[in-house]
This record gives structure tokens, sequence and C-alpha cells, in this order.
């Protein structure tokens, strides 16, 4: 399903849509409603293809709802999972940026909500307002930093691969619950992909770390009682 924004609705989406996107907030009003002016927003169910590697990007993407993951693949063709995205977070941006074809993938996890700006808004928007560029300054050096965090840990023990992969998630969209940081209780075969390690070995890893009380699991859902607790089992 498709639907456009409006400004002009009584119950504004536009600006809901712009307040829950960190890289719009704090813009002028004026200038965050010209760089959505051309919002469109689409529903899709789980395991949706939204973008493939090698598309040409016409668009830039934002989630509003719901997960999706960026993946690519090894050089033996094995499918990786690079990074899991939810509500506020974008994508796209790069093929946008530097007018070459997508690296990678988008699938959903779930059912999503995805809103989409033409790319040339968002190019205009990023070189004629400085705080946007320095709000996907910061978006493109906390990636890196998360890259560079993972990849000194591929040499650790599964435990802190795992429990390294479920804070890359709670710091990328963990949510302060009565419970603990909540995170998505994504199946064992993402974990596995971004941890890089075989579906069995996580497997037996949460059910360790379940019963050490580092983490709670419950449904769709996935509960860390204490974040700092959880940090200081990484070897």
């Amino acid at each position: 399903m498709e639907e456009h924004l409006s400004s002009s609705d009584t119950v504004s989406p536009l600006q809901e849509f712009i307040n829950s996107i960190p890289l719009f907030n704090g813009l002028p009003p004026a200038i965050a409603k010209k760089a959505t002016a051309h919002i469109v927003t689409r529903t899709h169910p789980a395991n949706r293809v939204i973008l493939l590697e090698n598309d040409w990007g016409g668009s830039v993407y934002f989630v509003l709802a719901g997960w999706a993951k960026i993946r690519t693949y090894n050089m033996d063709g094995k499918e990786v999972t690079l990074n899991i995205l939810g509500k506020g977070e974008l994508f796209g941006e790069m093929a946008a940026l530097d007018e070459v074809p997508r690296s990678t993938d988008v699938i959903t996890l779930t059912p999503t909500m995805i809103g989409s700006i033409p790319a040339q808004d968002f190019v205009q928007l990023v070189n004629t307002e400085p705080l946007a560029g320095v709000r996907l300054a910061q978006l493109m050096a906390k990636r890196l930093r998360q890259v560079n965090r993972r990849l000194r840990l591929r040499e650790s023990d599964s435990q802190s691969r795992v429990a390294d992969t479920i804070l890359f998630l709670a710091e990328g969209q963990g949510k302060v619950r009565q419970q603990g940081t909540e995170i998505p209780n994504l199946p064992h075969r993402e974990l596995s992909s971004l941890s890089g390690l075989a579906r069995e070995t996580v497997t037996r890893v949460l059910t360790r770390l379940e019963k050490k009380g580092l983490i709670i699991r419950d449904h769709d859902m996935m509960y860390i009682p204490d974040v700092a607790a959880l940090e200081k089992i990484i070897a």
C-alpha cells in the first residue's frame, strides 16, 4: 500500500515523520518540510526485498515502523547480515550521494513501513543545510565504529561475539523498558549472520546468557536487564 504524506492533514503525518527521523530533528521547520515534500510511504510484509545490490539509487529510505536488514554475500556465496535497521534509521543514502549502484540488499524482517524521498531532495538538503550534513556525518561515524568493533571481536570466543552482537543491536535500536533495554528477538539465523558464528553455537550461547540472567527472551522481544553486566563478559 502506498500513501503520500501531506502537511495539510489535520493530524500531520508529515510532522510525525519528521519528528521520528534523527536526520531531521532540529532542522528549521521550513527546511524540513521542503526536504520531505515528496515523501511516499509503503507498507511491506516480512521478507520483502526493498533494495537489491547493483540497483541505481533514485530514492533515500527511512524505516517508520518494523525492522529490516542490510545483507550482502561473502566470496563463498554465504549471506552476511551487515546491520539491522529499526524505526528512524535511513538507508540508500550512499548511492544517492556518490551516484553509483547500491552495494547491498535491504530486506524486511517484520511487517515494515518505509518512507522514501527522492535522492535529489536528500542531496539538496545535505548540500544546503549544515546541520543535516553534520547529522549524516555522525551516522556514518557511528556505523564505522560499530564495524571496527565487530572486526576486532572476530577472534574472540563465541560468548563475547554473541554478547557484542546483542549490544550492537541495543546501541542501534535499544529502548529502555521496565524489564531492561528492549531489542528485537531476532531469529537465530540472523544473529548467526551478524556474529559470524554457526546458528547452533548462537543458540547455545543465548541459552547460557539467559540462564545467567543477562538476557530475557519474550516472544518477539529480548530484554537486557543490565547492559553494563553484559558488557563485562566480553573478553
